[in-house]
């Protein structure tokens, strides 16, 4: 199995808590931090789309995803 496709299950798997917790409680996390964490993920995303690294596409795709949702509930409450 690919050391990257590890990676990027242990950081998903380390997410998908985080961001049911905060949509059940409908908290949210530092709004300067949801931000940047939001806009880099997407920006590395972009990046991995342009060198054709899969796992970094999904790793990315999925943190910007997560992180947008955070955002969300930081910027509702």
């Amino acid at each position: 199995m690919n050391i990257g496709l590890i990676g990027l299950i242990l950081i998903l798997i380390g997410w998908i808590p985080q961001v049911i917790k905060t949509v059940k409680e409908k908290s949210g996390m530092d709004l300067k931090f949801a931000v940047l964490y939001t806009c880099g993920s997407g920006l590395l995303t972009v990046y991995a789309v342009l060198i054709h690294d899969t796992v970094f596409i999904i790793l990315n795709g999925g943190a910007a995803l997560l992180a947008s949702i955070s955002l969300f509930y930081s910027i509702k409450k």
